[in-house]
């Protein structure tokens, strides 16, 4: 456990992106871009948000122009929710590489929706998840 914080627009961006690629990838049925996704998932999720591809396009492009006045959040959350996101992109790729559309399409539209959900509503379902486990570890 970290007590870091980050700042929570930075989530919200990245999962506005994260809409963006795997909307295509659902459209398209192509496998790339959820390889282009399982990349910022893996380093947002087992390395940090801030050093996932996303991140720093946040951190070095976006945040520098936004008001300094925010409240922090823990970063506990957020990086849980990538490592749902990270299963979800793997049973993608796994999905094409034995030929299962359905695998494929089940599991981009399961992290297209959480992704949306969290970049339009500011709601991360993984940061939820995380938050009910967390409870329900200290009972």
């Amino acid at each position: 456990m970290t007590n870091e914080l980050i700042d929570p627009r930075g989530p919200r961006f990245t999962a506005a992106i994260t809409t963006v690629v795997l909307a295509i990838a659902l459209a398209t049925g192509s496998w790339i871009p959820v390889a282009i996704q399982f990349i910022q998932f893996a380093f947002g999720g087992f390395i940090s948000p801030k050093k996932a591809p996303y991140g720093l396009i946040y951190i070095n492009f976006v945040q520098p122009k936004l008001s300094k006045d925010f409240v922090g959040e823990a970063i506990n959350g957020p990086r849980f929710a990538q490592k749902i996101g990270f299963l979800f992109a793997t049973a993608a790729l796994l999905g094409t590489a034995i030929g299962s559309n359905a695998v494929f399409t089940v599991a981009v539209a399961f992290a297209l929706a959480a992704a949306f959900l969290n970049a339009a509503f500011d709601f991360c379902l993984g940061c939820e998840i995380y938050l009910i486990g967390q409870r329900i570890l200290k009972h």
